[in-house]
């Protein structure tokens, strides 16, 4: 029997992808983490023959995840399942080593078709990164940032303020201010409200 670990912090999302997959594969079994800590600790004690991981997460969230599983874990694949754009996080994503993407918004069709591939040792590259592909030529500037710099990009293009991230992401206000200088020195901007401005423009806002 073949045995597939669904890491998302919503169990609506885990149920519905739940019965797409049962119900195209009679013998899966399904298992569910909803963060990072309970995934590595379900993966550590139980053999999984795929993972399938949103980006979204509580703490340190699903890309820095997704690295210590393929280094961790090297030998079970990983395909993301994320509610934002393949030309979003795609190509992070497959160079923190996963072995597909698709998008929350996609056929459940399109779903069974990644688990498939991923299944039998493929790799599953969605249609919308073949325009990202196109653009790869002249990336945009965040695509200089670290996996924690984007992160944290992202949040304060949501608004939240340095002592917020600091909460949420577990690191002192010490760091967080140390990404968001980092940040802005990469993309070649002066202040939060900028950040804000670019994130927002290049829709990396949720």
């Amino acid at each position: 029997m073949r045995s597939v670990l669904l890491v998302d912090d919503h169990p609506v999302v885990r149920q519905g992808i739940g019965r797409v997959l049962t119900g195209e594969f009679p013998d899966l079994r399904v298992g569910e983490a909803v963060d990072g800590v309970t995934a590595l600790e379900k993966l550590r004690s139980t053999s999984y023959h795929l993972v399938l991981l949103d980006l979204t997460l509580p703490g340190d969230g699903g890309l820095l995840l997704l690295r210590r599983m393929h280094r961790e874990f090297p030998g079970v694949p990983v395909l993301v399942v994320s509610m934002h754009p393949a030309d979003q996080f795609a190509q992070r994503a497959f160079q923190a080593g996963a072995v597909g993407y698709v998008t929350k918004g996609a056929d459940p069709r399109d779903l069974v078709r990644a688990v498939r591939v991923a299944l039998t040792g493929g790799r599953y590259v969605p249609q919308e990164l073949e325009e990202a592909a196109r653009l790869a030529a002249d990336p945009p500037k965040h695509e200089t940032l670290s996996d924690r710099e984007y992160q944290v990009l992202r949040m304060i293009g949501a608004g939240r303020t340095v002592s917020e991230i600091s909460s949420e992401l577990g690191l002192s206000v010490k760091t967080i201010s140390t990404y968001r200088a980092r940040i802005l020195d990469k993309l070649k901007l002066r202040t939060s409200a900028e950040l804000i401005h670019y994130a927002v423009v290049n829709g990396l806002v949720a």
